[in-house]
């Protein structure tokens, strides 16, 4: 790495010599406010709101002068999915009837459970202990019910999206899934939003009906200078939640933070490299469909040969303030590479600093858009300052752009394009994530 673009200590904040300075913070509150503004509705898939998203990322894609992908006429690289949705539900307890959230697991199409010795009920504040009931179904004796705590609420788009409304590339293959499920045992979620008792009796009614949708990742990249078939991938999703229970009259789900705050990222890193040629071949992506089942880096990874990218930067909420404090941010699965090794060597004698993921309990790793290509043994990993156990804003009609730090935003995003330069220029190449060690 030049000296020319080490970074240093000025007027009390982090600055950039050389090339990063053009990474701008009043460009990067432009970008950032356009796409958490409330006319974006929260960027559900399948809303006006994202594909209001989706054309905005495609004229700064444009402005940097990317081309599309390979194949692709345009920056969406579109696709369709299939997946079951719920039309009907009927909960009660103790003979009073509750509109707490239902999760049905699996493809099964209805459910008729009443209290009774066939089924089981357990309590689970954990997510450890969830998950272990969730990944090993076939090792249930019978039918269970899940009474999910108070503090699952963050986990509850998750597991809808990873383990309930899974979708499929075709009908048929759903169809397929749901015959398969209809003779094993099954699991159902309920958010208990008040406790319930051991004793006490429950029914559940359910109907879920198939539906197609229709989904659209936003692409482009620049072709490398003498190693054009090597890639190196920017990504960060920019669709969220659309709409939420109103709160003081709220109901917009803004998702400045997550994960606006990386996407933006990704248009100015997209910026960034056109000015100053890459090596290596760069795609940058915004992917869709994260909060739903990450069906949208599922179907990028799917088109890419997992032996020609070199490494994936996966940029997913780096709003606010990490717990290392500011010019720091953290990198999911550090371990598993020396992706996170070279950053740090690039940044030697900087005021900035990565680190190891603080929360390995909370399963990060595997809960952002990074781990498909990850298990395919890409070095893919995520960059992230989320304080994940304390943040109140999280999947709340309150992440708007007035809670974030832009300031500390520019300076990430700096430290981003410094640290990534040996590997986007071919000098480094991180170790390969071993595929056998990941779940």
């Amino acid at each position: 790495m030049k000296k020319s673009l080490l970074l240093f200590l000025a007027a009390g904040s982090m600055a950039v010599t050389g090339y990063a300075q053009e990474i701008k913070e009043k460009e990067v509150a432009r970008i950032i406010s356009t796409l958490a503004a409330d006319d974006m509705g929260g960027r559900l898939p399948g809303t006006p709101g994202i594909e209001k998203a989706a054309a905005f990322i495609s004229g700064e894609f444009a402005k940097a002068d990317l081309q599309p992908l390979t194949g692709e006429k345009n920056f969406l690289q579109e696709f369709g999915k299939f997946r079951l949705q719920q039309t009907s539900v009927t909960l009660t307890v103790s003979g009073q009837e509750k509109d707490w959230p239902v999760i049905p697991i699996g493809a099964g199409r209805s459910f008729d459970w009443e209290k009774d010795s066939s089924y089981a009920a357990v309590h689970v504040k954990d997510p450890g202990e969830l998950m272990k009931i969730l990944r090993h179904p076939e090792l249930l004796e019978r039918n269970v019910l899940v009474w999910l705590a108070p503090s699952m609420a963050g986990f509850l788009g998750d597991l809808s999206a990873s383990f309930s409304e899974r979708s499929y590339d075709t009908k048929a293959e759903l169809e397929a899934a749901g015959d398969k499920s209809s003779v094993g045992k099954h699991i159902i979620l309920v958010y208990e939003k008040e406790p319930v008792a051991d004793t006490a009796s429950w029914s559940i009614h359910l109907r879920r009906d198939i539906s197609s949708q229709h989904f659209a990742n936003v692409a482009g990249m620049i072709k490398g200078s003498s190693k054009p078939d090597e890639y190196v991938v920017f990504s960060g999703h920019y669709d969220h939640l659309g709409t939420l229970p109103a709160v003081a009259g709220d109901s917009i789900a803004n998702g400045a933070d997550d994960d606006a705050s990386g996407t933006t990222a990704v248009i100015m890193l997209a910026k960034y490299f056109k000015k100053h040629p890459p090596v290596r071949s760069v795609i940058f992506v915004a992917f869709t469909a994260e909060e739903t089942g990450g069906h949208g880096s599922r179907y990028f990874s799917e088109k890419q040969n997992p032996d020609k990218v070199v490494a994936m930067f996966n940029i997913e909420m780096i709003g606010k303030e990490s717990k290392f404090g500011r010019n720091s941010a953290f990198i999911t699965g550090f371990e598993r590479s020396d992706f996170g090794t070279i950053l740090q060597r690039n940044l030697k004698g900087s005021t900035f600093s990565f680190y190891p993921d603080p929360y390995p309990e909370q399963n990060l790793f595997y809960r952002s858009d990074n781990a498909t290509l990850a298990r395919q043994g890409v070095p893919a990993h995520t960059i992230s300052t989320t304080q994940i156990d304390k943040d109140q804003f999280y999947h709340t009609v309150d992440d708007e752009l007035s809670t974030l730090d832009v300031g500390n935003i520019t300076d990430i995003i700096n430290a981003i394009a410094i640290s990534a330069g040996t590997i986007v220029n071919g000098t480094d190449t991180p170790t390969r994530i071993e595929k056998a060690s990941l779940k």
